[in-house]
């Protein structure tokens, strides 16, 4: 594992046990042009290839491959009468969180960090079944649910693919919150069998991106997430969208993250810059399965900010437009 023997490499003398880019002298997968990024997306696995990733994460740069990976993506299953009778909210930038930075701003260096991630994982898809991703972390607020909105919303624009993203942290469900708005069925109501899946999920404007959201507090979730009801949605979603992304509870806290991994076909463990502890990101890669795990998302990372000052003189070199 790249990144767990990067921890463990840093454990000899360092001053800080938090995770800092320095420090961990990881391998962002989407590093472009020689400049480090954040959110940044370091590989998991056994290094195969010459630049000690797994080939599934290689980067390839060149446009056709970008574009046979966006061609590879499934045809989606929604049919029409379900596209009639799904609820449609157009959400407003200025009622959103405002880390939701594909939505309040999309023209900045920091939206463009997702970008990169989204390329990463279309790639990814290419080469081997990634439909499903959990998003997780190791404690709460390192920015899972913000990189699990942030993140599906941007696959929902890519022209041609549908996407859906699931609130499973149902003892804090959050996602509608961060979107501004107020649910009162959702993922909660479809395990205990009160609601139909395909009822229970909202259309987000202007993306396109649908919402399964967390519709209340549970606390039975590791129990319910291992049933055939579950099982049931995540084959329905499997049918519907092309890709889902989930947004799972913390690993370093519940066992339920643990179980929609087994139901996914890959998870993306977001740590945050100088607070998530070496210790504690080592202890989740060990424990879980390395197949699912795809990489380590670098939350927070002071690098954000210089790839923000040149994205910033890119555009404000470009002329203006005029009409």
């Amino acid at each position: 594992m790249k990144f767990l023997n990067a921890l463990q490499k840093g454990d000899t003398g360092r001053k800080s046990d938090v995770v800092t880019t320095d420090e961990t002298e990881v391998e962002a997968v989407s590093s472009q042009n020689g400049r480090s990024s954040g959110p940044q997306l370091t590989a998991i696995g056994a290094p195969k290839s010459s630049a000690g990733r797994p080939d599934v994460l290689v980067a390839d740069e060149s446009v056709s491959a970008s574009r046979e990976a966006l061609l590879s993506v499934k045809p989606s299953g929604l049919d029409a009468a379900f596209l009639a009778r799904v609820p449609t909210v157009t959400i407003n930038p200025d009622h959103v969180n405002p880390h939701l930075v594909a939505i309040t701003s999309p023209t900045t260096g920091y939206c463009e960090e997702y970008r990169n991630l989204r390329t990463q994982l279309f790639l990814a898809s290419h080469k081997q079944r990634l439909q499903s991703i959990v998003i997780s972390s190791v404690a709460p607020a390192e920015g899972k649910s913000v990189t699990a909105l942030n993140l599906a919303w941007l696959f929902a624009q890519t022209e041609g693919v549908t996407a859906l993203v699931i609130d499973t942290d149902l003892r804090r469900p959050s996602l509608a919150k961060y979107l501004g708005l107020e649910v009162e069925r959702g993922m909660s109501q479809v395990l205990d069998g009160t609601e139909a899946f395909e009822d229970a999920i909202i259309r987000l404007q202007p993306s396109g991106l649908f919402l399964l959201p967390g519709g209340g507090q549970r606390r039975d979730v590791a129990e319910l997430v291992s049933g055939p009801v579950f099982k049931s949605v995540m084959r329905k979603a499997h049918e519907m969208f092309d890709f889902v992304i989930i947004d799972a509870p913390p690993l370093g806290v519940f066992t339920d993250a643990t179980v929609l991994m087994d139901q996914a076909d890959g998870a993306l463990l977001v740590v945050r810059a100088n607070k998530t502890k070496f210790s504690d990101v080592g202890r989740i890669l060990e424990s879980v399965p390395s197949e699912r795990m795809l990489g380590v998302v670098l939350n927070a990372s002071e690098d954000t900010l210089i790839s923000q000052d040149y994205y910033d003189h890119y555009y404000s070199s470009m002329p203006q437009l005029t009409d």
